[in-house]
């Protein structure tokens, strides 16, 4: 599953389209030709014959390029640490999709005459940069697979393997500087609803792997938060989050009563998270639902009913102003990085009135008051709308005191200029000739290695 505990997932997880992906149905075209045209030159028994080949110091030129067996290493090269996130997927492709359809049109699998070697998910690569230039050298690459085997039986699986190893690891990179930008704290997986919903399992696995990347490199125990039951298939987590704006709306802008009801309807394990931002008043809507769940708490303490009363005992607030509004509690001063949306001073203001809101509750008694206090201030804060590692890096810099970040659309950026591309691509590197391993790289690449490379056997 993970370089951290050296196990892999299988199709039991992933759930494969095997049937299709045999047919080249994922592949691009190009790779279904050269399939069909290396069948048939082998079954026609073609021998090369041109007349340009390569120096490769073998005298013999009776070379069967139907049935050429390559080396095939697959790598990303763009500047950056990626954290490497699609790899056992590829290998399942690997093990399930290689092979060719005989003359009755059944399809013979061949994986068993692979030699496979592959990092684990989970692992760092890196694209060692050329002389004194930012750019990478592409013939100092850093593989996460080698693959060695008749190219023909493989080469319609290089589109989707590229494709799972670019997505995942794009996610997992991202997920990863957010979390180096927040100093662990958690950061809430919110980009569901930016893509289609058949990613969310393989988004959510990439995420979880950068949570433990993070961790094991920083020394942290941050949890993995995601907000769909999906994003969590691959590694056993679910879906949590707060309530919709919908709700609100639904309960007639009124916070505290949607609040109050979705306490006294959902299972304590539930947090109960208010979002604030509905009426865009942040303030007024914490400290109206902040009381009204204090209220609940304490009639239902003083009634006896512990166990209910942690029903009512509020974990956060949301802020999620959106980008082009300025709350009623920022003072305008013309900036809009300093007036709109979830800004600095808009978390402040909150925090403020969450940890002083006690000290006007009249109605509580001197032996409640204690109880009151660590009532506000437990209160946690966690902010969503358009944030990114850039603007996380800015609040953590000025020490806002938001406890958790949600996350979304920037998780899934591929950005060159801020070093999270990702894509992946792959080269032959090598041909087999005379039982001999001849280095056949295009110019400008070379056959590389990787340390963290391991042989993989198929179960």
């Amino acid at each position: 599953m993970t370089v951290f505990n050296g196990q892999r997932l299988d199709n039991r997880v992933f759930k494969l389209d095997i049937e299709r992906m045999r047919t080249g149905w994922y592949s691009d075209k190009y790779f279904e030709n050269v399939y069909q045209m290396l069948t048939r030159l082998a079954q026609s028994g073609y021998q090369y014959d041109g007349q340009f080949p390569r120096p490769i110091g073998i005298e013999d030129h009776s070379i069967d390029i139907g049935n050429m067996v390559v080396e095939m290493q697959i790598f990303t090269r763009r500047k950056g640490p990626t954290v490497v996130v699609g790899v056992d997927k590829a290998l399942t492709m690997l093990r399930h999709c290689t092979g060719y359809f005989d003359a009755q049109n059944r399809f013979v699998e061949t994986a068993d005459q692979l030699e496979v070697w592959a990092v684990h998910d989970g692992a760092v690569v890196h694209y060692p940069p050329r002389g004194n230039s930012s750019d990478g050298d592409p013939r100092f690459v850093q593989p996460v697979m080698r693959v060695r085997g008749r190219y023909r039986d493989f080469a319609l699986l290089e589109t989707p393997i590229l494709g799972v190893l670019s997505r995942g690891s794009r996610i997992a990179t991202n997920v990863y500087r957010t979390l180096v930008a927040a100093r662990g704290k958690p950061v809430l997986f919110f980009p569901a609803r930016f893509d289609a919903h058949e990613v969310q399992a393989a988004d959510g696995y990439a995420y979880d792997i950068a949570v433990k990347r993070f961790n094991h490199d920083y020394g942290q125990h941050t949890p993995s938060m995601v907000s769909t039951d999906a994003q969590g298939d691959y590694w056993g987590g679910r879906g949590g989050g707060t309530v919709p704006h919908a709700v609100i709306a639904c309960f007639l802008g009124d916070t505290a009563a949607a609040m109050v009801a979705f306490a006294s309807t959902l299972p304590v394990e539930v947090p109960r998270i208010a979002l604030v931002d509905f009426n865009n008043d942040s303030v007024r809507d914490s400290l109206r639902t902040l009381k009204a769940m204090f209220d609940q708490y304490r009639h239902l303490i003083e009634a006896g009913q512990e166990e209910e009363a942690r029903k009512y005992v509020l974990f956060g607030v949301r802020l999620d102003t959106s980008g082009s509004v300025r709350d009623v509690n920022v003072p305008p001063l013309g900036e809009p990085k300093l007036d709109l949306g979830v800004n600095p001073r808009l978390v402040f203001t909150v925090r403020r009135a969450l940890d002083h809101a006690w000290e006007s509750w009249d109605d509580v008694p001197s032996t409640w008051q204690e109880r009151a206090q660590a009532y506000c201030r437990n209160v946690k804060i966690v902010v969503s709308g358009g944030f990114n590692p850039e603007k996380i890096q800015l609040f953590e810099r000025l020490e806002v005191p938001a406890d958790y970040y949600g996350v979304g659309s920037s998780l899934m950026s591929n950005d060159t200029a801020m070093g999270t591309n990702t894509d992946f691509t792959a080269d032959v590197v090598r041909i087999r000739v005379g039982g001999q391993w001849i280095d056949m790289a295009k110019i400008g690449r070379a056959p590389c290695d990787n340390p963290e490379l391991e042989r993989v056997e198929w179960k």
